[in-house]
């Protein structure tokens, strides 16, 4: 159910103030120190931002589709890190309790989750499983009232400091998807270590970490929906969180082109703004007219989606799309800036290495491909 407008409105209107009083001025320090001030994560749990896609019985916003998104603009609009920090809540963590949950699951978990006072992973890629995750290889052997859960899982966003995961494990000895089944997996469970968080090419303070399960005894009524339906509920998880990415994605280069255009105001050369340089324009105007379609096609799939209509083709579309063009704008922008670019003072090179994850995570630009062919091709065009 949507907020009305009025409410609404002020709550971007807060993030707003927010991203720019806030967020940008220490993202510097983030990049530097590797990690999200403590302060500012609590001022976000405050904010409600944890709990935006989680229904307001159990302590959300309950924002729609199309609300959700107009937040991950404004949120793209800084350091990813920061929209990280918490899009595992509103997303992928949480996403497969939300769409496929019991009653006792949802009460137990989600006021928590809403809240921030506990953070969510997801757990599906495998050291030999990424592309094709029907192919995992985590087994959960039942056993009595639990499964015995043992296995390895790769690059899982928000590990060193998840208190429950979704892990997607093989409970059948039927190979591909079917035999996958999705359990809500406890930090504190024995048996589960933690690795040490990885150095990464961008996004410093969002950190990804192995998480290895050693015989983890998950209570059977952890599982979520029924065996082997573990497959389709990530499915679900990710169409949904790539519609999410797909509006970070707009917000970035809407930010790298507002940069853009006031360094190239304010910077002369041949006597004059390098703004009034034909070449230049026509730069600005390809980041310009790329971040608009990007827009309208989230935000338009996202309405679409609040419709109940099926946006599987869409929602990977609009991830192919905006994760494709916001790379193509931060190269721009790099070369707006040249050498200045380059250097780490002004921010740019910074994004332009951030940007870079979006077309691999929650489904590389490949994948994309492959779902928009086949189901353009199951549409009959």
């Amino acid at each position: 159910m949507a907020l009305d407008p009025e409410t609404f409105d002020a709550l971007i209107d807060t993030i707003r103030r927010f991203v720019a009083e806030r967020l940008r001025p220490l993202e510097a320090v983030v990049e530097e120190n590797d990690a999200i001030p403590a302060d500012l994560a609590q001022e976000m749990k405050d904010m409600g931002l944890y709990g935006l896609s989680i229904a307001e019985e159990y302590g959300g916003l309950g924002l729609t589709m199309a609300e959700e998104c107009r937040v991950a603009i404004e949120m793209g609009r800084t350091t990813p890190a920061f929209r990280s920090s918490f899009g595992t809540n509103v997303g992928i963590g949480s996403q497969g309790l939300v769409m496929a949950g019991n009653d006792a699951q949802k009460s137990a978990w989600l006021p928590r989750i809403a809240s921030g006072d506990i953070v969510t992973s997801f757990a599906l890629t495998e050291p030999d499983v990424g592309s094709d995750s029907g192919a995992v290889k985590t087994r959960a052997v039942k056993d009595g009232d639990v499964y015995r859960l043992t296995g390895t899982k790769r690059y899982i966003t928000n590990a060193d400091k998840a208190q429950l995961f979704t892990v997607m494990a093989r409970t059948g000895e039927e190979k591909g998807a079917r035999g996958v089944s999705a359990f809500l997996v406890p930090r504190d469970l024995p048996g589960i270590t933690i690795g040490e968080p990885e150095k990464k090419m961008g996004q410093k303070g969002a950190k990804v970490a192995d998480v290895n399960f050693d015989d983890v005894p998950v209570p059977a009524a952890n599982r979520l929906g029924a065996e082997g339906e573990g497959f389709k509920i990530a499915m679900r998880v990710l169409d949904r969180g790539r519609l999410h990415i797909s509006a970070v994605c707009v917000g970035v280069a809407e930010r790298l082109i507002a940069d853009s255009v006031a360094y190239a105001t304010e910077r002369q050369q041949f006597g004059k703004p390098i703004a009034e340089h034909q070449l230049i324009q026509g730069m600005i105007a390809d980041m310009k007219t790329e971040s608009l379609a990007a827009r309208a096609l989230v935000m338009e799939t996202a309405a679409r989606k609040d419709r109940g209509e099926d946006v599987v083709l869409e929602s990977a579309a609009a991830k192919y799309f905006a994760s494709e063009m916001v790379g193509r704008v931060a190269d721009k922008a790099v070369q707006i800036y040249g050498g200045a670019g380059y250097i780490a003072d002004y921010g740019i090179e910074r994004l332009y290495r951030d940007v870079r994850l979006f077309r691999i995570y929650e489904g590389t630009s490949q994948i994309q491909q492959i779902i928009i062919a086949r189901e353009t091709i199951k549409r009959g065009g």
